[in-house]
């Protein structure tokens, strides 16, 4: 069987659930519908999810929320008479919308993660009524029936184990499909509690493990992902097909296609992953498979630039004979709660890089000035102009003079990287440069490779 996701641009209108409807029914394998909240419908439209959040907003503001309520059941209003279903059918909404006041929460967190569900929760199960008024044997089947139990905070939750021994269970009738809301899940007391922000794509592979499916088909807005930006690279080429782990690299550096972590279910159940276009459904997409038995049909794989990162550089004689020199840094950094990214050394010089969302200038000042009194460094300075690039490829592997490549193509640009890290795995090179850099560092890569 295939679990097949759609994500908030292919559902935002009635016309764009025909569609997806029609491209779930063409295919009898496709048992499985997960759903994200309706997305914009025009370019300065907004999205519901965005709607329910101003409505939490309002109600913890003790504002009057009836027009913010109106707005979004709107939304759903327009797609269900989209199908002729009436205003009875859809009194459903307006109730369950009316009614988020009054349920019990912990706190304003858990109040904010149950609002913002909601998006998908009504989506689901409207998008389950229109396939039963067509006649179908289609069912809403809720988190808290399916039991994805989650844990962690309300607004950034994990996947429990037990929800797999759960989910196991679950058995469904040859004509059966049912349709399931993204984004959240249940914690053990029972609220609900959100995956981070795009975590529709982490429901749909969770599925796609727990009902143990040949395929997870992850229906967006683009003909499957492309080898760079095309807002940096003018018509990229398309991936046909690559692996977990060159997804996962390339994700973690601006990757934006498809969420990161939606990777790990897949890879944990062994679940190929197919991206394809809500809009053009007939373009095979992306293949995303595991790396047994993959065979890499070019060196690089593509190129990927992420411009928000910071770095700290110290420099110390004889760092590399001084025990322990790391840790005193690992344990200032933990009692301030900041994680870093990467840390490539010498025998003499560490660079510390951060994602900068986790920084602000007091905590910068902060750490320093520790770290300045701690390791008695004889040079720090903090690099607030960081960018990093990630060249990605199976076809890496084993492969001479690619470095010289990369260099050699930076060089002709007059860049000069700032850092150089390979993996173990040999199939990722990170490059450090200056952010003002990092769009003509891609470009020179790219065209070293793919022109």
């Amino acid at each position: 069987m295939k679990v097949i996701k759609f994500g908030g641009s292919s559902l935002a209108t009635g016309k764009q659930v025909e569609r997806a409807i029609r491209i779930f029914l063409a295919d009898d394998n496709r048992q499985a519908m997960v759903v994200s909240a309706p997305g914009k419908r025009f370019s300065d439209d907004i999205k519901v999810t965005d709607l329910l959040i101003k409505y939490a907003k309002t109600y913890l503001n003790k504002q009057d929320t009836s027009e913010i309520v109106e707005q979004i059941f709107a939304r759903y209003q327009e797609i269900g008479q989209y199908f002729g279903l009436t205003k009875e059918d859809l009194n459903f909404v307006k109730e369950i919308l009316t009614s988020l006041p009054d349920q019990q929460y912990p706190n304003d967190d858990y109040l904010l993660a149950a609002f913002k569900a909601h998006g998908e929760r009504l989506n689901a199960y409207l998008i389950a009524k229109i396939l039963q008024h067509q006649g179908l044997n289609a069912k809403f089947l809720d988190p808290t029936e399916a039991g994805l139990i989650v844990t962690g905070e309300p607004n950034d939750a994990s996947v429990s184990p037990e929800t797999y021994l759960n989910l196991d269970q679950i058995r469904l009738q040859a004509d059966e499909k049912i349709v399931f809301p993204g984004f959240f899940g249940i914690t053990p007391s029972g609220h609900i509690a959100t995956f981070s922000r795009g975590g529709s794509d982490i429901t749909g592979a969770i599925l796609a493990r727990g009902l143990h499916a040949d395929l997870y088909e992850n229906f967006t807005d683009v003909d499957g992902i492309f080898s760079a930006n095309p807002a940096i690279i003018d018509d990229p080429e398309s991936i046909h097909q690559m692996t977990y782990r060159e997804m996962r690299e390339l994700s973690y550096a601006g990757f934006s296609v498809f969420h990161d972590e939606a990777l790990i279910p897949a890879i944990q159940g062994d679940v190929p992953i197919n991206v394809k276009n809500t809009n053009d459904p007939e373009n095979p997409g992306t293949m995303i498979l595991p790396e047994k038995d993959f065979h890499a049909e070019q060196t690089v794989t593509g190129v990927a630039s992420k411009k928000h990162f910071s770095a700290l550089y110290l420099h110390k004689y004889l760092l590399n004979k001084e025990a322990g020199f790391t840790l005193r840094i690992l344990q200032i950094l933990d009692k301030h709660g900041i994680p870093y990214e990467h840390m490539p050394s010498g025998i003499d010089d560490i660079t510390i890089i951060f994602d900068r969302k986790f920084l602000n200038d007091q905590l910068i000042d902060l750490i320093c000035s520790e770290i300045q009194a701690t390791i008695n460094p004889d040079q720090l300075e903090w690099i607030d102009d960081y960018a990093i690039i990630m060249i990605v490829g199976e076809g890496m592997k084993n492969q001479d003079g690619i470095n010289a490549r990369i260099l050699n193509a930076l060089l002709r640009e007059h860049i000069s990287p700032q850092m150089i890290n390979q993996g173990a795995s040999q199939i990722s090179i990170m490059i450090g440069t200056k952010k003002e850099e990092a769009d003509t560092a891609v470009k020179a890569i790219y065209n070293e490779f793919f022109k």
